[in-house]
């Protein structure tokens, strides 16, 4: 057989060689898999043969899918596989575009399992068709042929090649590999021949766009796209980077195995010793590396890649190549590393790696102008800033690094020094533990540093010393003092927050004890060692300050907070000598704090300061200072308010240490100061009396005391300096007066018209002041009030003093009503001061003293043994006490005014704050309680609040029953049940809302008060709304009243404890939905009582949460839109985290509260709507995701939300809901897996039909006016499916395909099949199509169940479709499914299909898109039914429609290789279906089968000659009979029919010749032009065709009656000049085509014999003369002359046979002296060069004829031609050339005629 295999090939001729070959070639290699070697020598001489033939002819093609189908055998020997490779890679150059693309994504699959030589030369061969074919784009069909490479071998080996050629660069002069490549990688991807830059390019864009479109895991592919990203050709480079953006967002980059490739790309192994030298791999090039360091810096796995990371890092730094920017990013990922990497590694690692950084920043100057440079230094501080963190151990035992930094911070540029600042500070931390030498360096270093000029190095000086060093610690204390004077705010506030003295810091006394601080003697041998300065004394006042104000200040402060706690620790009466000399070392200081260099601030400090320590030790302050009393007077006069009165103190405490006349003296002294200071300084005066009233106070505490007549003198000028002085002034002296009082009575003073008390002296100036602006004034005098009234046993003193407090009840000034509430609480008695704590501490006020708003009940409870007010005197306080009760509870409490309400709250809350364990006191509780329950609903924050503040201490005094009481009321406020018991009485000007609350009035005013209320109800002419503002009134009330119940509830929910407990149902709900209320006020108040009631937030939340959310749900519906706002807002955080079993019963209602709000009214509510739906959809894609979720509350989950969404959501007529619900349910498909398939029918058919009702209705509008402006509708209709494919909908839909299973199935085919039958919409129904086409794809053979319903749906929804893009997409569903159909299914489908052609224009369009969707879906299917298609294919090409026959035409180009080969394959179906439709009462069916048979014989010529009978006698009926539109096409088919096949018809019968020209003859005798016109050229072709000299005789008598009848018309038609124009065209429409008869003639002329045109010579020549008569068309001419030729070459024929007895001589000499005149005439009248030419080309044949007769002896030639002259002139005057020769050949012939005449 390979014999003759070899015989044939031998023989074969070039062009039947490749089909040969396609044969012969895979039969030959396949014969190399047996063993007999004479076998495989003929095969080997077989193929040497085929080389030598095909290796230099390139088109000659080799079969390439046989060859691959022979390699890819599973049983074919490693030979025959080895023969194949090698002409497959010789086949690929020679295969058609196409046919590459098709074949190269089957080569990749499976490529893992085949040799590696061979993968080598298959990845080549692909590459190189990618690049060919791909590289600028990929069609969907090829892309989802690379898709179907499933395994993961395939595609890992496939994307290594890939990345190889990505990195393949043309090899440099000096050889070796690319960068990222090593030498056998190189060789592998270059293979034989080097690749140029042109195809690189190519190639690398083609892989990229392949890469892209098989969808492949991103860890897979990133290392691609960064490479492409550093290529060194632009487009590849924008390629990559956009596919870097689009495609790698979600890589994971701590994939350990992703992280090792792109290692191995940045490291090579170059240095890898056991790695052979070809295949060791060089580093990749520096803009790959620099692409790689941006994906190192994010990946944690990277930073734990020893030793990998370290190489990376030292590469960067130091290795061969490295740039700035490497170097840049190498410290970068320097800092990665120590913040990521695991501790155990990092210790390994860590000091390398710090060596080499430190090396590094050597190797930089001081200040870098180069940008990455300074980068460079950044992330190396960084990065030694983070190492400090990690391993403090390598830096404790040495101060080097730190004086390395430091010096860094004084030398480096302002853009580093903030980075080695940062560095700085975290390595304090590194030196925590460090041994007691190194801190002592320590100490050293940052003293000396916290003084230099960088800002910065004294920054970290004093964060060191706050964080390295306790609190304990003095050298960093003092440290920090010195900070507290530094220029830069922020080391200030941190030195001042290392002393405890920040903003944030200020702790009472017993907090700050808790404190550790240092011994107050250590600190202060500590700052004197620093200043010897300080113990040295002299004129205090003279010297100059020793630091700065402000390290003062801060020295004082915290020295002070060290006394406090030595005092706390040390009791007072522990006076060790140590502590006493701290304590004259510490007035030393302050003494010299008071120099006049000394800041304002720096002096009151100081002055306080000693205060402090007078009150824990007046003696020794007495003693110390009584000898400096000048001292103190000085201070007097200083200009600081608080500095004289602390100077004034102290002078009264200084005289405590005078004998009583040394201090009678001084009283007096002051007296006379005080009245005779008239013209001095206020600071003087001010000073003085201040003084005078500390003084005599003390003085009287004193036995003996002073004189009674001093005393009265004191007095005296105390009262005078009030009635004569300004408030200040008078305010002071009233203060004196009052710290007078509180020692002793004060007597009734003598004066001009008697005695009287002295408050009588005073009461009218002290109400004008009271009346007027001075608040500090004001205040003084209420506070000296109470003072003075607290020994006071006069009941008009007593009288006139709460009545002057009580006139301050409408002041709106905060502190002068606490005043008032102090000084009624001194005159009600039990207040828990002394006299000595008034006198001789700092106290300025209870109310500032206590801080009671902002403490706790039990810390404001009373210290001291003694009270004011309880040592006698008690029938004058019982007095005080009735009126102020009166005037509290019968006045003020419940007044209609809201200033007295709050100034009665103030009173009242001080009263029982201040002198709460007072028995009167407790008797009031009751009302006290109730006054205040009403009080809290005030609109008033600062009632409401102290009212709370009040219910709060009542429920600490009272008793039990109290105690319940109160929380039921509290309880009762809060959820809306309490009720007030007792009313305020509305009179005109009660204020009902808060002025401009609720808008205006008609005449513009201001609604506020009742009467205004009233008056516009009134003006509306509506006084029934009056009611309606007092509704709203009531609720602002309600508001008010939660708000209040809170700030009480916040104190008593603390000592309540357990009996708060059955309220919590009730509760919680209702706290956690005030909490997101709108008014800030109320969320702070619930907070409040939220922190007060719970413990622990999370676990009370989690043991009401289906209270809590019921509740809310339930206000997401409320009427109050404050309420639905809060509740979504409160939900949306309640729901965050939640578990299923959690949320569950819930979740319905939660969307759908979300979807309600979303459609609210008010915006707000919207927004916090939008919040709620943002956070419900976080929870339920979190519940319905199988990965975070287990499967069965998945499936639950999404059983719940997805009908919602599907129903309520996607369906929304709110834009926002509808978006929102397209959304989730699109990332629902995407994570809930497998969990989603109980609702894919649902699903699947929502977001179908939501692609046509979602879409832009603004597209429908185009559509319908689409003609108006000129759109192509077909192109609109792409545009509206390529939007609606592109949409979160299709991507669902897409996601749903990849879950389908058989049981789903079972459930979607029925939802679908009624979706193609009704569903509505371009969009839907092209979607329910394509998704049908993508389902059929996914699950292959599952399908076959629905097969048959499912075809039988589409093929009708093909059929009826109007649109063709609906018709496309369901053709291609049906060209799909047939590929699981039964063989019955397909035939029956198939042949509805072809009958479809022959129906109305949409129904062959819809054959045409189904049948064009079976080729390139399912051609081999199709290839069985070729009989049934081929022929409706071919026919349907010759439809009247333009548009339907391109169909066809493009359906047959694509699909048939060979037009002549296929039509003699199909030639008798194709004659049956021609037939059929020539017999068909269709005029459309007959004219395109005639035109098929004219396509048909065209093409196969003799072929169609053993149908011709059939086809002969359908034409042959047809041509008789009416005429019809296109019935000229059956002519034309007749005559084409003829011309083919005139041998057969003769053979078969040659009486069918005439019965053929009798049809036609008859044709010719129609009166319609177009059909007569097609006659006529049948009759042409006829005659043509058969030749037949019988025909003539026929045939001619008939043409010359119709050309007489032409002639005739013509005349006529020339007679009616005109006049008759109707009659004229009528006549034209039907006249004889002369020209078509003339042609018929000289076909006649040609086929007939010579005596039978001598017989009819005369009407002949008749024909010829009329025809070119003037009147005659030109083109009727032309044809004339071109008969007239033929005529003469048929004469010309029979001269030469003279012996056959014809006698032409007459028809000669008729056509020279007859006709050439006529022809002659026509070149002189028609002036067109065609004619001429034509006219002397006759002419030239005539004048031959003649000239050949003559010599032939058939007549003598005459002397005179009568046309020679005209002739002549015609010639003369021609000016074409070739009509003119032709002319002078004619003259010539003549002139030789005559010549031999002569």
């Amino acid at each position: 057989m390979l014999d003759r295999m070899l015989t044939r090939l031998a023989l074969c001729d070039e062009p039947k060689l490749e089909n040969l070959l396609s044969k012969l070639l895979p039969l030959t290699i396949s014969s190399l898999s047996r063993s007999s070697s004479a076998v495989r020598t003929k095969v080997m001489e077989i193929l040497s043969h085929v080389n030598k033939r095909v290796k230099h002819q390139q088109h000659i093609g080799l079969p390439l899918e046989e060859l691959w189908q022979l390699y890819m055998e599973n049983n074919a020997a490693l030979m025959v596989r080895n023969f194949c490779i090698v002409y497959v890679e010789m086949a690929f150059d020679r295969v058609t575009k196409e046919k590459k693309e098709n074949i190269a994504p089957t080569m990749i699959a499976n490529i893992s399992e085949l040799p590696s030589q061979h993968q080598d030369i298959i990845l080549r061969m692909v590459l190189k068709v990618i690049g060919e074919c791909h590289s600028s784009q990929i069609s969907d069909e090829i892309a989802a042929k690379y898709r179907l490479i499933n395994e993961p071998q395939d595609k890992e080996m496939f994307v290594e090649f890939c990345l190889h050629m990505l990195l393949y660069q043309p090899p440099s002069a000096s050889g070796g590999s690319p960068p990222g490549l090593s030498v056998s990688q190189s060789n592998r991807v270059m293979g034989k021949t080097p690749l140029s830059h042109d195809m690189l390019l190519i190639r690398k864009l083609g892989l990229l766009n392949v890469v892209d479109v098989m969808e492949l895991p991103v860890e897979l592919v990133y290392p691609l796209y960064v490479a492409a990203c550093a290529d060194r050709h632009e487009p590849v480079i924008k390629r990559g980077e956009e596919l870097l953006k689009k495609k790698t967002s979600g890589v994971n980059l701590d994939d350990p195995k992703l992280i090792n490739r792109l290692f191995l790309l940045f490291n090579g192994s170059v240095g890898a010793e056991h790695i052979a030298a070809d295949s060791r791999v060089n580093p990749g090039n520096p803009a790959l590396r620099v692409r790689l360091m941006s994906a190192f810096c994010r990946s944690v796995t990277a930073a734990n890649s020893f030793p990998s990371t370290l190489q990376c890092i030292f590469g960067c730094i130091y290795g061969n190549g490295t740039t700035s920017r490497l170097k840049q990013l190498g410290m970068e990922f320097t800092v990665w590393v120590f913040k990521h990497a695991k501790i155990d590694q990092l210790k390994l690692m860590g000091p390398v790696i710090l060596s080499g950084v430190l090396k590094s920043l050597d190797g930089y100057t001081g200040s870098e102008s180069d940008s990455i440079a300074r980068e460079t230094k950044t992330f190396a501080f960084q990065a030694i800033g983070l190492l400090a963190k990690r391993l403090p151990q390598l830096f404790r035992d040495k101060i080097d690094m730190a004086v390395r930094l430091f010096n860094a911070l004084k030398v480096e540029s302002l853009s580093i020094r903030l980075i080695v600042q940062e560095a700085t500070n975290s390595l304090a931390i590194a030196y925590k533990d460090a041994p007691v030498t190194v801190l002592n360096e320590l100490e050293s270093l940052l003293l000396e540093n916290s003084q230099v000029e960088q800002g910065e190095v004294r920054f970290c000086a004093v964060r060191w010393a706050t964080t390295l060093f306790d609190s304990q610690h003095c050298p960093s204390r003092f440290i920090c003092m010195l900070g507290a004077s530094d220029t830069k705010l922020d080391i200030r506030e941190m030195a001042l927050e290392g002393l405890f003295l920040g903003k944030d810091q200020r702790r009472s006394t017993t907090e700050s004890i808790n404190l550790k601080h240092p011994k107050l003697a250590d600190m202060l041998n500590y700052i004197v060692r620093q200043q010897p300065q300080l113990l040295e004394s002299s004129e205090i006042r003279e010297e100059r300050l020793l630091f700065p104000s402000q390290t003062y200040v801060a020295a004082i402060r915290f020295l002070l907070q060290c006394f406090e706690v030595d005092v706390e620790q040390n009791t007072a009466t522990e006076r060790t000598p140590e502590f006493v000399s701290s304590l004259g070392n510490m007035c030393l200081l302050l003494e010299h704090a008071m120099a006049y260099d000394g800041s304002v601030d720096l002096h009151a400090t100081a002055s306080k300061a000693l205060i402090k320590i007078g009150s824990h030790f007046p003696e020794m302050l007495a003693s110390r200072y009584a000898i400096r009393v000048p001292w103190l007077k000085q201070l007097l006069a200083h200009v600081d308010l608080d500095t004289r009165e602390c100077a004034a103190r102290l002078l009264g405490i200084a005289s405590c240490g005078l004998p009583i006349s040394a201090a009678s003296d001084l009283i007096n002294e002051l007296i006379s100061s005080v009245k005779g200071s008239g013209k001095s300084r206020f600071e003087i005066q001010h000073g003085m009396i201040c003084a005078l009233g500390y003084v005599t106070a003390n003085c009287l505490l004193r036995t003996p005391t002073v004189t009674n007549s001093l005393f009265q003198n004191t007095l005296n000028c105390l009262v005078d300096v009030v009635n004569s002085e300004t408030a200040t002034l008078a305010s002071v002296a009233m203060q004196g007066l009052g710290h007078i009082g509180l020692c002793s009575p004060l007597p009734k003073l003598d004066h001009d018209s008697g005695t009287d008390d002295v408050l009588t002296l005073l009461r009218e100036k002290l109400s004008k002041v009271l009346s007027g602006d001075d608040i500090k004034a004001t205040q003084r005098i209420v506070l000296s009030l109470g003072h003075m009234c607290v020994k006071e046993s006069s009941s008009t003193i007593i009288s006139d003093a709460l009545d002057l407090i009580f006139s301050l009840a409408r002041s709106k000034v905060e502190d002068v009503l606490f005043a008032g509430g102090e000084a009624l609480s001194f005159l009600w008695g039990g207040v828990p001061v002394t006299t000595d704590m008034i006198l001789k501490t700092d106290y300025t006020s209870l109310s500032m003293t206590s801080n009671y708003l902002m403490a706790d009940i039990s810390s404001a409870e009373p210290t001291t043994s003694r009270f004011i007010g309880i040592e006698g005197n008690e029938e004058y306080h019982v007095l005080a006490r009735d009126m102020i009760t009166k005037k509290l509870f019968d006045g003020l409490l419940y007044s209609t005014k809201k200033e007295e309400r709050c100034s009665g709250t103030v009173w009242l809350v001080s009263l029982t704050m201040y002198c709460g364990r007072h028995p009167s006191i407790q008797k009031l509780l009751p009302d006290i309680q109730e006054a205040f329950s009403h009080l809290i609903g005030e609109q008033n924050e600062l009632t409401q609040e102290l009212a709370s503040q009040g219910l709060s201490i009542v429920y600490e005094l009272g008793d039990a029953s109290m105690k319940k009481n109160l929380v039921n009321a509290l309880v009762g406020t809060l959820t809306g049940t309490g009720k007030r018991k007792r009313a305020v009485k509305l009179a005109e000007d009660t204020e009902v809302f808060q002025e401009g609350s609720i808008g205006g009035t008609l005449s513009g005013g201001k609604l506020s008060t009742y009467k205004e209320l009233c008056s516009l109800a009134n003006e509306m002419g509506q006084p029934d709304l009056v009611y309606k503002f007092m509704d709203l009134a009531n609720h602002q009330a309600s508001l008010n009243s939660k708000r209040g119940a809170a700030f009480g509830f916040s104190k008593i929910a603390k000592l309540a404890g357990d009996a708060l407990q059955p309220y919590l149902r009730q509760l919680v709900p209702r706290l956690v939905r005030y909490q997101y209320d709108p008014d800030k006020n109320v969320q702070d108040a619930m907070a409040h009582i939220w922190k007060s009631l719970v413990a622990d937030s999370k676990k009370t939340i989690d043991e009401y949460l289906d209270l809590i959310i019921e509740d809310l749900l339930v206000q997401c519906g409320s009427r109050l839109w404050r309420s639905r706002e809060s509740s979504c807002l409160a939900l949306a955080d309640l729901i965050q985290g939640r578990k299923f079993d959690q949320v569950s019963k819930h979740l319905k209602n939660i969307w759908t509260a979300a979807f309600r709000a979303m459609d609210d009214i008010k915006e707000t509510v919207r927004t916090s709507g939008e919040r709620l739906c943002r956070a419900v959809t976080s929870l339920t894609l979190r519940l319905c995701d199988i990965s975070l979720t287990e499967i069965t509350d998945a499936r639950k989950a999404m059983d719940i939300v997805l009908p919602l969404l599907l129903t309520d959501g996607i369906m929304s007529k709110v834009d926002d809901i509808r978006k929102a619900s397209i959304t989730i349910v699109t990332k629902l498909a995407k994570g809930a897996g497998i969990a989603i398939r109980p609702h894919l029918s649902e699903l699947v058919v929502c977001m179908l039909e939501s692609l046509s009702s979602l879409e832009d209705q603004g597209l429908n509008y185009v559509e319908r006016h689409a003609e108006n402006a000129g759109i192509q509708t077909e192109k609109l209709e792409n545009l509206r499916i390529s939007i609606a494919k592109g949409s979160p909908l299709w991507e669902t839909l897409n996601m749903c395909i990849e879950v389908v299973d058989e049981q789903s199935l079972e459930q979607l085919i029925p939802r679908l099949s009624q979706l193609v039958r009704s569903g509505v919409g371009l969009n839907t129904r092209v979607g329910v199509a394509s998704f049908i086409s993508l389902l059929v794809q996914k699950v292959g053979d599952s399908i076959k169940p629905f097969t048959s319903t499912l075809l039988r749906l589409l093929f009708v929804a093909v059929k009826e479709e109007r649109s063709a893009a609906s018709k496309r997409a369901f053709a291609n569903a049906c060209a799909f499914l047939i590929k699981f159909a039964a063989p019955s299914q397909v035939h029956k489908l198939i042949e509805q299909t072809a009958a479809l052609h022959t129906g109305d224009r949409n129904s062959q369009i819809a054959c045409a898109f189904l049948l064009k969707s079976y080729a390139s879906t399912s051609s081999d299917i199709l290839t069985g039914y070729y009989a049934t298609v081929v022929p409706v294919i071919f026919l349907s090409r010759f439809e009247d429609d333009k548009n339907v026959s391109r169909l066809y035409e493009d359906l047959w180009e694509e699909n048939m290789t060979s037009e002549r080969l296929t039509l003699q394959l199909y030639i008798g179906e194709i004659v049956t279906l021609i037939t059929e439709g020539i017999a068909s009462s269709s005029w459309a069916s007959k004219r395109k089968a005639a035109k098929a048979i004219v396509k048909l014989c065209e093409v196969l010529e003799e072929s169609v000659s053993s149908y011709h009978q059939v086809l002969l006698t359908s034409l042959m009926k047809e041509v008789p009979g009416r005429i019809w539109e296109g019935k000229e096409d059956i002519l034309e088919a007749l005559s084409a029919l003829c011309t083919s096949c005139h041998t057969a018809i003769s053979a078969a019968d040659p009486a069918i010749e005439n019965d053929i020209l009798s049809v036609v003859t008859s044709a010719c005798n129609k009166k319609v032009n177009k059909f007569r016109d097609a006659a006529f050229r049948c009759l042409d072709k006829v005659l043509k065709a058969f030749k037949n000299p019988d025909f003539f005789g026929v045939v001619f008598p008939l043409l010359f009656e119709m050309c007489n009848g032409a002639f005739i018309s013509k005349q006529g038609s020339s007679s009616l000049n005109g006049t008759d124009k109707t009659e004229t065209r009528e006549t034209e429409d039907t006249s004889v085509p002369h020209d078509k008869i003339i042609e018929c003639i000289t076909s006649c002329v040609i086929l007939a014999r010579l005596n039978d045109i001598i017989k009819w010579q005369k009407d002949l020549v008749h024909v010829y003369l009329n025809s070119l008569a003037p009147a005659i068309s030109w083109i009727v001419k032309v044809s004339v002359f071109t008969s007239i030729k033929e005529l003469c070459s048929r004469i010309s024929e029979g001269l030469k046979d003279m012996d056959q007895g014809v006698d032409v001589s007459s028809l000669v000499i008729e056509l020279f002296y007859s006709v050439s005149p006529k022809v002659i005439d026509c070149i002189s009248i028609i002036k067109i060069a065609q004619v001429h030419i034509a006219a002397s080309e006759c002419l030239d044949e005539v004048t031959k004829l003649y000239r050949d007769f003559t010599r032939a002896g058939g007549a003598q030639v005459q002397v005179e031609v009568g046309f020679k002259t005209e002739l002549v002139h015609q010639w003369e005057i021609e000016r074409n050339e070739q009509a003119k020769s032709l002319m002078k050949n004619c003259i010539d012939i003549i002139d030789s005629l005559q010549n031999k005449s002569l």
